[in-house]
């Protein structure tokens, strides 16, 4: 049997992929896809400065806006001169379109403020950050957060006035503002302004009660409490709780006044007030400035006097003096000048003018005519005085000055009081002139010279008297002895027991008593001729400040 060859099978390696490694290919590809889906998911990473990192924790504290969350904080650092916090946000994709400029942001946290208590939530979430979405154009990424809530968006509906003041610290941010005792607005911001050292107070009045702000619309401080006292007794009035515990600021157009046209401007200035009273007196802030020169005693003058119109008041003294010249040589030919202003509002409740020009074009025409201003007494028991204006047509002639410094002059001349104490002076000089002790030293010469006559007369009574007791002058006729009887009683009425010389006697011993008392008042008077009038020491007038040397 024949062996037959044999055959080898031929062997080839093929090379072939597991399926085992399609698990992290796959795993690859959706850690892949989840990277894009996440950096595409995420919005744009912001920068909030802060003042302080209280209550800040990484990847925990939240950025909310209408209580959704929109954003996570992923760092906190301090800035390079370490004087405030940057915090690092990771803002969500959706949430892009709410940085704008006017976005706001504030940290929501238990809080007791003049508003009320807010943020009680967060004692068991914890604190996070409170996003309102802003409306400009242009976009954002670093803010600045706010330290207390804000009181209204910037687009909220309503009013924003500007309040100045004297001084800082009156009113606080969240401050309600009140009309008639209700919460119309909320104070928003104060500053001060450097330039007219005087604090800035920012008003919002919510829609629809900024329909109640008008041109004449007056503001004032409100304490919660307004106690006065009048002749009538005691007038207590309370706010609300809330003025009663942090104030606030009151407004409304003062009774008796036009409120004039509706403000619809933001950020129109107002000035702020003191109380009420203040609102009442210094209510017209519209007015002209002039300056009046007296030659005459301003005792009694006081900035605050009222400036009147026969009777009607149409302004109010600014300060008394203005200023007084320097040069102490021309000191007592000086007028003293007095501030004084002529308020449009008073004037135009009597006469219509529309502007404070035609008021001055109007009081120049009036000065031509013989418009003069005088002083004149307000008040007797305390020598307060008042300016009074009036026409005099004698005082037509123009002054020879118009201008005090940059202030226009009104005319004046010596009012009614300085006339009368110059006629008494005058009075007084002429009652000194007068020959008083001639006069009485002449009277005694009269009254020695008719005692020595009434002696005479009786002696020839007594002649009389033996004469008729003689008995031949008995034997005359009885017509004779009626005749000579009667020429007795006559003569006998003369003598010094008779009325006739006793009246007589009196009344030139009364005459010489009087004479002599007049005598030291005659004397007073020609030393301090206005006694008449001021009676007691009155201290000399102030010298102004700007009068010495």
């Amino acid at each position: 049997m024949s062996e037959q060859p044999s055959k080898r099978a031929k062997t080839h390696s093929i090379k072939q992929v597991s399926s085992i490694w399609l698990v992290p290919l796959i795993a690859v590809g959706i850690g892949i896809w989840m990277l894009v889906q996440f950096i595409t998911s995420q919005g744009p990473e912001i920068t909030l400065k802060m003042k302080t990192a209280e209550g800040i924790e990484v990847g925990k504290t939240q950025i909310k806006a209408l209580n959704v969350k929109v954003g996570m904080v992923t760092g906190v650092t301090l800035n390079d001169d370490y004087s405030s916090i940057n915090v690092k946000v990771q803002m969500d994709k959706e949430a892009a379109r709410m940085l704008k400029e006017d976005t706001l942001f504030w940290v929501v946290k238990p809080r007791i403020g003049k508003s009320g208590v807010s943020g009680l939530d967060t004692l068991l979430s914890g604190s996070y950050i409170q996003l309102q979405p802003g409306r400009a154009e242009k976009t954002r990424h670093s803010f600045d957060v706010l330290d207390i809530p804000p009181v209204a968006p910037p687009d909220a509906k309503g009013l924003r006035l500007i309040l100045s003041y004297d001084e800082a610290g009156k009113l606080g941010v969240g401050d309600p503002v009140l009309y008639e005792g209700f919460t119309v607005g909320r104070v928003e911001k104060t500053t001060f302004d450097t330039e007219t050292k005087k604090a800035q107070y920012q008003l919002f009045i919510f829609q629809p009660y900024n329909s109640l702000i008008r041109k004449r619309t007056r503001f004032w401080l409100t304490s919660g409490v307004d106690l006065q006292m009048s002749a009538e007794g005691f007038n207590l009035k309370i706010g609300s709780v809330e003025s009663l515990i942090t104030g606030g600021v009151s407004f409304k157009v003062p009774e008796g006044h036009e409120p004039g046209p509706l403000i619809t401007k933001n950020l129109s200035k107002f000035r702020l007030y003191e109380n009420m009273k203040e609102v009442r007196e210094r209510f017209f802030d519209e007015y002209l400035e002039y300056v009046m020169l007296f030659d005459e005693s301003v005792r009694g003058l006081k900035a605050g006097a009222p400036i009147e119109y026969r009777g009607i008041r149409i302004g109010t003294v600014e300060k008394v003096p203005l200023n007084m010249p320097s040069n102490r040589e021309s000191f007592t030919d000086k007028d003293i000048p007095v501030l004084i202003r002529i308020e449009l509002g008073r004037v135009v409740n009597h006469v219509n003018y529309e502007s404070l020009q035609e008021l001055a074009d109007s009081l120049e025409k009036e000065f031509k005519h013989g418009l003069r201003a005088t002083l004149k007494t307000g008040n007797l028991l305390t020598g307060a005085l008042l300016v009074d204006t009036d026409v005099y047509p004698d005082a037509t002639n123009t002054p020879k000055q118009t201008m005090y410094g940059d202030y226009k002059i009104f005319p004046t001349q010596a009012g009614g009081f300085a006339q009368i104490q110059k006629q008494v002076t005058s009075l007084l000089d002429k009652m000194n002139n007068l020959p008083v002790e001639d006069t009485l030293l002449s009277l005694n010469k009269t009254l020695e010279s008719s005692q020595k006559t009434l002696a005479s007369a009786g002696r020839v009574a007594n002649e009389l008297n033996k004469l008729l007791a003689n008995k031949e002058t008995q034997a005359l006729p009885g017509d004779i002895r009626e005749s000579l009887q009667q020429i007795q009683d006559t003569l006998n009425g003369y003598g010094p027991d008779g009325a006739p010389y006793q009246n007589l006697e009196q009344a030139l011993g009364q005459f010489e008593q009087v004479m002599a008392e007049l005598q030291p008042v005659l004397r007073q008077l020609n030393d301090k001729p206005n006694s008449l009038i001021f009676s007691g020491e009155k201290p000399a007038d102030p010298i102004p400040v700007g009068g010495r040397q």
